[in-house]
């Protein structure tokens, strides 16, 4: 029994990050976890511009209102789910996310939340667990399943390199160079036939 989990910014829709850098005008946060492997230094460090700009979680809201899935990222998901079980397993939150999902036909996501005051400044977030995509990785083989895994940035190898069968997908030149041995592709019609092969 198979589960495919994938991450969502990068993968299967446009990093949200980066759309909202473009909105606001502010290029530092175009920084991603495909640039800064600490999660945690990344967003202390988001939360610490976003502060000083007066910005909250209303102005990102209305940047991912605006953002629509890659071309094709629906159809693919809705062939993967035909064939097994899906998870998207990202680090955004459930305030970023739900608009997203969604688009997407309302896939199951497990992700991280918000902590937000009255006036809508983001003081903080809540992580499910440490290290969540390698955690829930380990914990679905823990009860009984295969699992296959796919992402483009740093904090997705953990889970690729605990599954069954793992790819990256639209990653940076760097991290294919520094991990040859993961198969990557650019195009979802790659990665469906590649998870086809390990599912059939």
């Amino acid at each position: 029994m198979y589960i495919t989990c994938l991450d969502m910014e990068g993968v299967l829709v446009p990093e949200i990050w980066i759309a909202f850098a473009e909105e606001s005008g502010i290029p530092e946060l175009k920084r991603t976890t495909r640039d800064e492997p600490d999660y945690d230094k990344l967003m202390k460090w988001r939360l610490g511009i976003l502060k000083e700009h007066g910005l909250g979680l209303k102005e990102i809201q209305a940047t991912i209102a605006k953002i629509d899935p890659m071309p094709g990222a629906k159809e693919f998901l809705d062939e993967l789910r035909s064939m097994c079980q899906v998870i998207i397993l990202s680090d955004t939150f459930e305030e970023f996310a739900k608009p997203l999902m969604e688009k997407l036909g309302w896939p199951t996501i497990f992700c991280n939340s918000l902590e937000v005051a009255p006036s809508g400044e983001i003081t903080g977030y809540k992580m499910r667990c440490e290290k969540s995509k390698l955690t829930t990785v380990k914990a679905l083989q823990s009860i009984g399943y295969e699992t296959i895994a796919s992402g483009d940035s740093f904090n997705d190898l953990g889970m690729i390199q605990a599954s069954k069968a793992g790819f990256l997908f639209k990653s940076t030149d760097q991290i294919k160079k520094d991990y040859p041995e993961l198969p990557a592709f650019e195009e979802y019609s790659e990665l469906l036939d590649a998870i086809k092969k390990v599912i059939l």
